[in-house]
């Protein structure tokens, strides 16, 4: 029985004439979480997509069109499609029809020519309940673990007078059942690896026809592969083959790893040959730092029309006020960091390769625009220039810049490791300085516990290595001898 799939209308509704068209092409990429079909045609033309079941089936009605292409090209390995069928519809005009092999949400639309490509027909194969990566991690789930093994370790510590206090010990109550401590997480430092454009859109193209996108995703497995080799680090690709992932999914992948760090890798271009260099930018709250960097964020964010994409950050389900506050805070804390974390990772740059910029830049780039995780996207040199275009092809430099990255993430995180992490508890553990050590609990300040324990606040600050009083719960303080 044919029918409608909800949601999916006549792709050219209220156009007086059909035209004809010619598919010229078809080309098929496959990612975890769905697939892409996209049709380029000689002009424009009106579409029709519906399903059918027993055995399930999707059929692609293109009216007045006449395919000019082998189907049974396409690269079906790793999709929801099985085979592809062609042929005259009755009435005339082209029916595609694909057989599947598990259960899909379609969605269609059309896109107009670019400087790329012309007319397209795009239809999206979504996968229920799949996800773009392997094993995903609840982050409320994670995040509500890692909070109860903190609480727990601050109450239990909190059994035990504080050394150093004179607060004489209150009369003995009824005994009161004290749960052990629980084993500190030792969990991974999670970096999100997000290797630029794919699929149809190719990013930059240099002068010897190399594709920005096949250059950044080797280098992005270049640094996941050098982040899952260290000890306490873990890294998740937001893609990790040749496909389209819209902007917005981009940061939400990361969101939905529990990512403490995202990392976005571009390669640069230009309309002359002559610029070359490294560089690397953090999220402006006020625009760019630059007229360059502003043209840059622009023509990245406009890669989401080709996926048809908003790219908008959505925050509808809070109160306005409470949607303010939340962005002030963590935007404030993020950028901070990502400020931080890009200097180091310049620095590390600079030693292998020539830097356009001696500092971070700042710019709205939309794949930095996620609130509540630090974020960089790093330009790892001129694909519109020639000779770089050159070093950008060559494997050795390649793995060079990975290494570079993860060096200036790997510095950061060692000096600033989140408390739950290995990296803590290494520190915690392996280091013994002269004095005593003291773990945060909630409503400590960093005045309370030098007063507490007797000792100024600047010697605090010095022993731990602080530029300012910001400290976290389940923290581990050094307290110098006074």
């Amino acid at each position: 029985m044919r029918f409608i799939t909800p949601g999916l209308i006549a792709l050219m509704a209220g156009i007086s004439s059909v035209q004809a068209a010619n598919v010229e092409s078809m080309r098929l990429w496959a990612a975890p979480d769905h697939a892409r079909l996209v049709f380029d045609l000689s002009g424009l033309t009106s579409a029709n997509v519906f399903a059918l079941d027993n055995p399930e089936r999707l059929v692609i009605d293109l009216d007045e069109s006449v395919l000019n292409t082998d189907a049974s090209t396409l690269p079906l390995e790793g999709s929801a499609i099985d085979a592809v069928r062609t042929g005259t519809r009755d009435g005339g005009g082209l029916r595609v029809v694909l057989e599947l092999n598990r259960e899909v949400e379609p969605r269609h639309f059309v896109l107009p020519p670019n400087d790329q490509y012309g007319h397209r027909l795009v239809v999206d194969l979504e996968y229920p309940g799949e996800s773009a990566v392997e094993n995903p991690i609840d982050p409320i789930e994670a995040m509500i673990r890692d909070q109860e093994m903190l609480a727990q370790q601050s109450n239990a510590q909190a059994q035990a007078q504080v050394p150093g206090s004179q607060v004489a010990p209150e009369a003995p109550a009824a005994p009161v059942e004290v749960q052990p401590a629980q084993p500190h997480p030792q969990r991974d430092i999670i970096i999100a690896v997000d290797p630029g454009h794919g699929g149809e859109d190719p990013g930059a193209i240099g002068p010897a026809g190399t594709r920005e996108k096949d250059v950044v995703l080797n280098i992005a497995r270049r640094l996941a592969s050098d982040i899952n080799n260290t000890p306490g680090f873990k890294a998740v690709l937001t893609r990790d083959s040749d496909y389209y992932i819209g902007l917005r999914q981009r940061t939400q992948l990361a969101r939905e790893q529990k990512a403490d760090f995202f990392v976005s890798v571009h390669a640069d271009a230009f309309n002359s040959p002559r610029p070359e260099g490294s560089s690397v930018y953090a999220l402006s709250q006020r625009g760019a730092t630059s007229e360059t960097a502003q043209w840059l964020a622009d023509s990245e964010n406009r890669a989401d029309l080709i996926g048809g994409v908003d790219g908008s950050l959505s925050l509808r389900d809070k109160d306005q006020v409470l949607r303010g506050v939340l962005l002030d805070l963590t935007m404030t804390a993020t950028l901070n960091d990502s400020l931080s974390i890009g200097g180091q990772v310049l620095e590390q740059l600079g030693r292998i390769n020539r830097l356009h910029k001696s500092r971070v830049e700042q710019a709205g780039f939309m794949v930095l625009k996620s609130p509540d995780i630090p974020s960089l996207l790093i330009e790892v040199g001129f694909i519109s220039n020639p000779a770089e275009e050159r070093r950008l092809r060559d494997p050795v430099h390649q793995q060079g810049l990975a290494t570079a990255i993860f060096s200036g993430l790997r510095a950061h995180f060692e000096r600033n490791p989140p408390p739950t992490s290995l990296l803590a508890w290494q520190r915690d553990n392996q280091r013994r300085p002269t004095g005593n050590e003291y773990r945060i609990q909630s409503g400590d300040t960093l005045s309370s516990i030098a007063v507490r324990h007797g000792v100024p606040v600047n010697q605090l600050r010095q022993a731990n290595d602080l530029s300012g009083d910001v400290i976290r719960v389940g923290q581990v303080l050094r307290i110098p001898n006074s």
